[in-house]
């Protein structure tokens, strides 16, 4: 009984560390957003330069979340995640000491690879620390962590005064992680699963199993195929909506307050999003979560476009974030339960990384359709077609998953 307590206490310990890392990861991805104005003026930075700060550090998210995954099953979840921590906390100090966009490009590259690289061993630990039936709703009380970060970043930009006050954000960005760093040397235990998996494989960590049977062998390949579908769908929908929710908002001839509500609305309707919605997986099946969460977003995205008022505006914003923020906790939710656990990291990074290039793209495609006339109407419309395949991706996803468990270890 004791033992039983101590390894529960264990995993709420974590998951509740873990919330805080995602919590200062949301703070910081949404950082240069808010920071932007001010940091374009005090360099003398054209959009066009601005667009490619934000950019960059969605780049380096890319890689950093295929190799952090990757090095997750070879050096242990704890260890590649203090040094992701350590990474992004370092370089966001490092962004408020640029002095024009060539070291600002470079501060924020390497900041966005230890962020890329900290998810998956998020998702990973999460997953490993919750028993079996409460994996789901733990992936998703530690990405409501996300949204929640972001709308702190806002908060401390707003209360900074200044055009220096731009460095306020990546000061609290940066020192914030290096303070978590001995909360997670201390309290955070290595991932039991991990343990036990890699000392029944007896392999040596050099010989852990390669990329190629992570992700294609033992039954796996429709389902990875199936996996990086939905999420490159969902996400190409979520941060399209990110970046031009506010103009679709001013298009409808409403004001920049009534955008910065349908805004708020938004983050607000992701943090519930991302942990009610992944619980309901626990409590309803992955079967029926999936379909109403997909059913859901089809209905925000057509709400968005009917809308015209502030109101209706509002309420769509909400049901965007409640379902596309919490879907994405859904999809981590799943990566993580498909993959055993001597490749969970390598798999779940994977999809992470694919999923990146969603949040790159969205952006990209919105940008060029809208500069040739289309309008984010459109826009919202032809994403709805999107989100059906999205859906059907995922949902067979959930088919296969079961077999996929079979020969997971130290489940």
């Amino acid at each position: 009984m004791q033992r039983s307590t101590n390894t529960r206490t264990s995993g709420v310990v974590t998951i509740g560390l873990c919330l805080i890392v995602a919590l200062l990861e949301g703070l910081d991805l949404q950082s240069t957003g808010v920071a932007a104005p001010r940091m374009a003026r005090e360099f003398h930075l054209a959009v066009a330069q601005m667009g490619w700060a934000f950019s960059i550090g969605a780049l380096g998210l890319l890689p950093g979340a295929a190799i952090g995954g990757r090095l997750a099953d070879k050096l242990g979840r704890k260890s590649v995640l203090m040094l992701s921590v350590a990474l992004f906390g370092i370089f966001s100090i490092a962004t408020t000491q640029v002095w024009d966009l060539n070291s600002l490009l470079t501060a924020r590259f390497l900041t966005g690879l230890g962020l890329g690289a900290a998810m998956p061993n998020l998702i990973a630990l999460c997953s490993e620390a919750a028993p079996l039936h409460q994996r789901n709703t733990a992936v998703g009380a530690m990405y409501c962590g996300m949204p929640f970060g972001a709308a702190l970043a806002a908060v401390i930009g707003i209360v900074s005064p200044g055009d220096a006050g731009w460095r306020h954000i990546f000061y609290v960005g940066g020192v914030g992680p290096l303070l978590v760093l001995p909360l997670l040397a201390i309290f955070m235990r290595e991932s039991a699963h991990f343990v036990k998996a890699r000392s029944n494989s007896g392999r040596l960590r050099e010989a852990s199993p390669g990329i190629a049977q992570a992700l294609w062998k033992e039954g796996r390949a429709g389902t990875t195929v199936a996996l990086w579908i939905s999420y490159l769908g969902t996400l190409v929908v979520l941060y399209f909506l990110i970046n031009w929710l506010p103009s679709l908002v001013l298009s409808r001839g409403l004001t920049r307050v009534q955008s910065g509500v349908v805004q708020m609305m938004f983050n607000i309707g992701g943090g519930i999003g991302a942990i009610v919605i992944a619980s309901m997986m626990d409590r309803i099946g992955r079967h029926r979560t999936v379909a109403g969460m997909y059913l859901g977003i089809a209905v925000a995205l057509a709400a968005l476009v009917g809308a015209s008022g502030g109101t209706s505006m509002a309420w769509g914003g909400l049901l965007a974030g409640l379902f596309l923020v919490g879907g994405q906790s859904v999809l981590y939710a799943l990566a993580s339960s498909i993959y055993p656990t001597e490749v969970r990291g390598t798999g779940v990074g994977a999809a992470v990384a694919v999923g990146r290039m969603g949040s790159i793209l969205g952006p990209l495609i919105a940008g060029q359709l809208l500069a040739i006339g289309q309008s984010a109407t459109v826009l919202l419309s032809a994403s709805i077609p999107l989100i059906a395949i999205a859906a059907v991706a995922a949902w067979l996803v959930v088919g296969k998953s079961a077999s996929v468990n079979a020969p997971v270890i130290a489940q």
